[in-house]
């Protein structure tokens, strides 16, 4: 009897299938395979196509051992397929990988947490970079050069425009040229979502393998439904609510068995047509239980389909005038019922006029962020990087949102990304799950504390700590870190209330308080 093919666990698994001839398979097609262990528990993984009579069923093994069965199913009982059933054999996690979610098994965000959490138990935090233009204008080795670079600074998270979303937007079908755009959909002008270019979804497999191999996890938006690229007229409100489920179910097929977040809507209301049935489709097919969430627009209440059962986060953006409000964050917070928040989409670093929410803005403004009750992650932006500018002369776009002389590539060398990627590196295993914002342990003003387990605080203008109510609630030792270099510069005994921890005016400074050292404090 021949082996079955060995399906690591966490690590994607393709079945390729010889399916219908049908004119439209996108549209016309629907099928999915069962997975079932012999444990008994069991995965269902939607069908996509891939052009011709090509059909692929993507999984990701939940078991490190074991025998699993599977069997394709559809819709019609015309729609065959062959293999239509086989075996695979699960097989430990590759635990060098990169990317925390092939490691640890993939994050999600359970009901009424505050932040997400790999399947083994390990805490996660989302270091979010909004290069929302790169699946339709990068090429692989420009995404090479950025998730080295991301990688290096400690990001964690990619926002991304699924597909070009502009429905007048005009330029050559290529990508790495000047105004050039890849196609997702034929018909995406007309406001459809009916015919689907498989050549563009392999090369955005090849893009999102990229990011994976360097930790980095894609965060994918199906239609924009605000601004958009250049802000000529975003399909998402066009899209009519069966068109945009389809979408979200193939995003599910083709993307769901890696490392994943789906933001159902981006830069909208979150209550436009068709968003809680993109909702609604996901959490059907979505058998791992990737974090699901809405992105709203800076004009919002950030609270739309807040008591859907298949939402698990919202993230607010606050303007892109180099305004601080961390208070979006606070009243999010405030919201019942519960769900993970973060700001996903601060003012971009040098958009529009050179020096806007530049440098050392950027760190304050995450800190900031995650003290007001921001759990699930920080994030980050610069102009001309998220609308992926081939170059410093390249036309066409908003001037409010470029920055001046620069294309995707110097961007990344913008100051403030190295500062917003060292809050995850600063915070990386603190058990901030159950934390809450915390004014009334030491006289600072930004606070997070879980009673007896961890408190971090985040002093903007440096000084001193002095404890007033900490006995009892605050743990005894404590790591001092300065948040501009992710350096350890103290560390001692807690004093007891009335007692001080030192600290140099005028200098930005991170305290953590816990039993046992933060991992940043072992960094050599």
């Amino acid at each position: 009897m021949p082996l079955a093919p060995r399906a690591a666990q966490w690590q994607e698994v393709e079945l390729t299938l010889e399916g219908p001839d049908a004119a439209n398979p996108y549209v016309e097609v629907e099928a999915w395979a069962d997975l079932v262990h012999e444990d008994g528990s069991s995965v269902r993984r939607p069908v996509f196509w891939d052009g011709g009579r090509t059909y692929r069923v993507r999984f990701a093994s939940t078991r490190p051992a074991g025998r699993w069965r599977w069997i394709v199913h559809s819709a019609s009982a015309e729609h065959r397929f062959a293999p239509s059933a086989g075996e695979l054999e699960a097989a430990p996690p590759e635990n060098g990988s990169a990317h925390p979610g092939l490691r640890h098994g993939f994050a999600t965000i359970a009901p009424g947490a505050r932040a997400m959490t790999y399947a083994d138990g390990t805490p996660g935090f989302m270091v979010v970079d909004t290069a929302w233009a790169m699946p339709f204008r990068a090429t692989p080795a420009e995404v090479e050069t950025y998730a080295a670079d991301r990688a290096a600074k400690h990001f964690t998270t990619v926002f991304l425009m699924a597909v070009q979303p502009d429905r007048g937007a005009r330029g050559p079908r290529a990508r790495g040229v000047e105004q050039g755009f890849d196609v997702a959909f034929e018909d995406l002008p007309d406001g459809h979502l009916n015919h689907l270019v498989p050549a563009y979804w392999r090369c955005f497999d090849e893009i999102s393998a990229i990011l994976l191999a360097h930790g980095l996890t894609p965060a994918l938006a199906p239609v924009f439904h605000g601004f958009g690229w250049k802000g000529l007229d975003a399909a998402g409100p066009a899209v009519e609510p069966g068109e945009y489920a389809r979408f979200c179910r193939y995003l599910v097929a083709r993307y769901g068995a890696r490392p994943v977040v789906f933001l159902v809507a981006a830069d909208g209301t979150g209550e436009e047509q068709g968003v809680e049935a993109g909702g609604r489709e996901i959490e059907a097919w979505d058998a791992y239980a990737h974090p699901v969430g809405l992105h709203h627009r800076p004009h919002s209440l950030n609270r739309a389909h807040q008591d859907a059962a298949w939402l698990d986060f919202q993230s607010c953006q606050t303007g892109h005038d180099g305004d601080h409000a961390p208070d979006r964050l606070a009243t999010m917070w405030a919201q019942r019922p519960v769900r993970a928040v973060m700001n996903g989409e601060p003012t971009y670093e040098h958009g529009g006029r050179r020096g806007k929410a530049a440098g050392w803005w950027q760190g304050h403004e995450a800190w900031s962020n995650v003290c007001a009750g921001g759990l699930l992650g920080v994030a980050y932006g610069a102009g001309s990087l998220w609308q992926w500018r081939t170059s410093p002369t390249e036309e066409g776009h908003a001037p409010f949102f470029l920055a001046e002389g620069a294309g995707w590539r110097e961007a990344l060398d913008f100051e403030g990304g190295r500062y917003v990627g060292l809050v995850g590196h600063v915070l990386r295993g603190i058990p901030l799950h159950d934390a809450h914002p915390c004014w009334d342990v030491v006289l600072r003003s930004r606070g997070l504390m879980v009673p007896g387990r961890c408190f971090v605080s985040y002093a903007e203008h440096g000084g001193d700590w002095v404890f007033l109510d900490a006995d009892g609630r605050v743990p005894g030792r404590y790591w001092l870190v300065d948040p501009t270099t992710g350096e350890v510069v103290g560390s001692g005994v807690r004093p007891g209330n009335g007692g001080v921890v030192p600290g140099e005016p005028e200098r930005p400074m991170v305290l953590i308080c816990a039993d046992e050292p933060p991992a940043v404090a072992s960094v050599g």
